[in-house]
């Protein structure tokens, strides 16, 4: 258990936020310039994404999905892949002549990356025309560090070396529609060997309850029917709290929340899975019977490699436990394939576990070292062929199962609360179950934002189809 409490932000420092975001209006507001976020990595990136958007609309700029028609481009980051960097690095690079040809546009890079201290030094150095340069710890403080570039003829740079603290009030702009995230806590303390997470989004802080309360009480007066509880691992949350209320007497608070009909939460880590949780779980109507349970690998040796805290046993009496409490209980996972001294052995013991568990669906990756984790020293690094061939085995199973368990759903009648309409087709609703399946079906308009019966006609791997089910 964590021995750091949670603080907040003093409030001559929210004040002085304030006045810069009134400053900002003075000049922005009314001359119709328009932002672009470009968001990379998990769904805790998207929120904060949110805020950065919801801080810019407050202060005169419009939001626009044309990259090359905004006054202002930020890229929130993510360093947990290699990949998500590379893609941040030439889509950055690509703005060169943009900013040529645009020398008042602000170029902004912010995030996990930025976290980094030779990232946010290789981005000044490379591409010097980036305007702005800020972490994870300082979103709150984007007001004033735009209102320095807006006035600088140089890359504003901070990055907060400490994660600080816990930040309220930060305006939010959420996509409209039934669903809502809500961060709960930041930061991680667990430093899995592969993970460069609590590097960059520190120690564990969890939010007030009053807090969350409020904010899940203000969006359900807004309309929003479902909400997503975020944090690196949920499960710890409270813990550096005075006030000792933990997750489960959190859930049970919020499903106590009347116009709020769902709730879920990601993610969990298997250590701190506990019974109470689980009952918690079983018995309040409005907590999903969907989990999100992080495996990362079937073999004992490669999990003790991996500083999980757990073993292959553990976890599955774990599953055990869920589906007797939830029999219905959709679990979905995240596994690494090729971590270093990774053997064929080793591998197929995370082949048999997905077989064991039969998920619903997995995340899959292969293992990418990540500068600053101890894995990333770990000698035995496995080639990128044989990790790409471990990764295409593994998702032929994960996929082969998947469409198993969504078949067990033909003719069966669910309940879907509807999203709107697919992003593929304008004639086709889509929604999704309690288990979190995807339900696409032809309706009427105002099912939209309601809880339909649907009956389901055909399976896929990753989604489901059907009608409107008949009523008598």
């Amino acid at each position: 258990m964590s021995n750091r409490k949670a603080i907040t932000v003093s409030p001559l420092e929210i004040e002085e936020q304030k006045h810069y975001i009134d400053e900002l209006k003075n000049r922005i507001w009314g001359k119709g310039l328009k932002y672009h976020i470009v968001t990379y990595g998990c769904q805790m990136n998207v929120h904060d994404s949110e805020k950065l958007a919801g801080i810019l609309n407050q202060i005169g700029y419009e939001e626009t999905d044309e990259q090359r028609e905004a006054d202002l481009i930020l890229f929130n980051t993510c360093c947990v892949r290699e990949n998500a960097e590379l893609r941040v690095y030439g889509n950055v690079g690509a703005l060169k002549s943009y900013k040529q040809a645009n020398p008042n546009s602000i170029i902004g890079v912010c995030g996990c990356m930025m976290q980094q201290n030779e990232i946010s030094d290789y981005i000044q150095q490379t591409f010097p025309f980036v305007d702005l340069i800020f972490g994870t710890h300082n979103l709150h403080r984007f007001p004033m560090l735009l209102l320095q570039a807006l006035d600088s003829n140089h890359t504003v740079v901070e990055v907060l070396e400490s994660e600080g603290a816990v930040v309220e009030h930060v305006p939010v702009k959420r996509t409209k529609g039934v669903s809502a995230w809500v961060t709960i806590m930041y930061g991680c303390n667990n430093f899995c060997s592969y993970c460069i997470v609590p590097y960059v989004r520190g120690r564990e802080r969890s939010r007030r309850p009053a807090d969350i309360l409020g904010e899940i009480r203000k969006l359900a007066a807004e309309g929003y029917k479902e909400v997503t509880l975020l944090g690196q691992n949920v499960n710890s949350y409270g813990k550096d709290l005075d006030e000792k209320l933990l997750f489960p007497q959190l859930l049970r608070k919020i499903n106590e929340i009347d116009e709020i009909e769902r709730i879920r939460f990601m993610t969990s880590h298997p250590k701190d899975l506990s019974d109470d949780l689980i009952q918690t779980m079983a018995e309040c109507d409005k907590v999903c019977k969907h989990l999100h349970l992080p495996i990362q690998a079937g073999s004992n040796r490669i999990l003790r490699k991996m500083n999980r805290k757990y073993s292959r046993e553990v976890y599955m009496e774990l599953v055990e436990k869920l589906r007797s409490a939830m029999p219905g209980i959709a679990l979905t996972t995240d596994i690494i394939v090729g971590f270093p001294g990774e053997t064929e052995e080793d591998f197929l013991e995370t082949l048999s576990a997905v077989e064991q568990v039969r998920y619903d669906s997995a995340f899959t990756f292969v293992y990418s070292p990540r500068r600053g984790t101890s894995a990333a020293k770990m000698k035995e690094q496995i080639l990128q062929s044989e990790k790409k061939q471990r990764l295409a085995r593994l998702n032929e199973l994960v996929n082969k199962i998947s469409k198993e368990k969504n078949l067990e759903y033909l003719d069966r009648n669910v309940k879907v609360l509807v999203e709107g309409y697919s992003k593929n087709r304008t004639d086709i609703l889509t929604g999704r179950t309690d288990t979190n399946k995807i339900v696409n079906f032809k309706g009427d308009t105002d099912l939209i934002g309601k809880t339909a019966m649907i009956k389901i006609t055909e399976a896929h791997s990753w989604s489901l189809e059907g009608k409107v089910a008949e009523t008598n």
